[in-house]
């Protein structure tokens, strides 16, 4: 296993530097100039000038490419453009929230969706099975920010039992912490609850009709430990994929909800550095979030290992 890891840390190598080059090159080309957004509109051309020229930009862009590589090999990803700030120093003071979010959202999607599909398959064509359905369609359909707003109506304004919008980080406390981040959870869960809840009725209902899980019932174990025991482990590889590249996906993909309950995460800082054009934060924040997916596969790879016995490494 140790070989295979680390072939797969060297495949990551080529395809984090291309992401790299895309991103780079995908944000110099497109219109608009970041030394304008600095200065104002009424900046005169020497001014304008004197800005790029401070930041480089007036470099070639091969020049450009190469010193910000160097420049991250050794760790520095450069300084916020409007800030001045270090971009890591933003980033690190951003991504608690936005982990703790997609960490409890992932929580309430495994705790949810799994006992959902797995009797969704057990109840085949059953009341259940289409309720769980009807469920996972809706969840597909409703846009996150829809559900967002209906949570804070109903719980929010009119139970009044969670805070409409804000965070409180778990230093200060767990009640503080799940009384604010429990609705945004759901409401960033719920795409992820029909998305996991319908891979495992699908991956159960394949594994049910095996030889195997005949054989369990006719020795008269209970329906909960065929399932759970049986069943539910040997199809579990493709819900462990859509588990993990799921979390990948909360984490570069909370921009709404947090917007939606002001929590200020990761997905606000990106809306802010597009808004304000400063290449070294997005660039910074979607290498990272690159690299995240890059481990996240790695690591769900890893895992199937530890779920079906029969899959080795070499």
């Amino acid at each position: 296993m140790a070989s295979y890891f680390l072939r797969r840390v060297l495949m990551a190598v080529p395809v984090m530097a291309f992401i790299a080059l895309f991103i780079f090159l995908l944000l110099r080309l497109t219109p608009g100039d970041p030394a304008q957004a600095i200065a104002g509109d009424h900046a005169t051309p020497q001014q304008l000038a004197a800005i790029r020229e401070s930041l480089g930009l007036d470099q070639p862009l091969a020049s450009q490419f190469l010193a910000w590589v160097g420049d991250m090999i050794l760790g520095d990803f450069g300084k916020s453009l409007i800030s001045q700030r270090p971009v890591l120093e933003m980033i690190g003071q951003r991504i608690g929230p936005t982990l703790a979010l997609a960490s409890v959202a992932m929580m309430l999607t495994v705790l949810i969706s799994l006992p959902l599909g797995v009797l969704a398959a057990w109840r085949h064509g059953g009341l259940i099975d289409r309720f769980v359905m009807s469920l996972s369609v809706l969840g597909f359909s409703v846009p996150i920010f829809v559900i967002g707003y209906v949570l804070i109506s109903i719980f929010a304004v009119n139970l009044k039992w969670f805070p409409v919008q804000g965070y409180k980080p778990l230093a200060e406390g767990l009640g503080a912490f799940l009384h604010r981040i429990v609705l945004p959870g759901f409401a960033l869960a719920s795409i992820y609850i029909a998305l996991v809840s319908r891979m495992t009725r699908a991956s159960m209902l394949e594994v049910l009709g095996e030889d195997y899980v005949r054989t369990a019932r006719a020795k008269g174990l209970s329906d909960r430990i065929v399932l759970f025991r049986h069943a539910l482990r040997n199809a579990a590889i493709p819900i462990l994929t859509v588990v993990g590249t799921g979390f990948a996906m909360m984490i570069s993909g909370v921009v709404v909800t947090e917007t939606v309950f002001n929590i200020p995460g990761i997905g606000r800082l990106v809306v802010e550095a597009v808004l304000a054009r400063d290449y070294p934060l997005i660039q910074a924040i979607i290498l990272l979030t690159a690299g995240a997916y890059v481990l996240i596969n790695l690591l769900i790879d890893l895992s199937y290992a530890l779920t079906d016995p029969r899959i080795r490494y070499k």
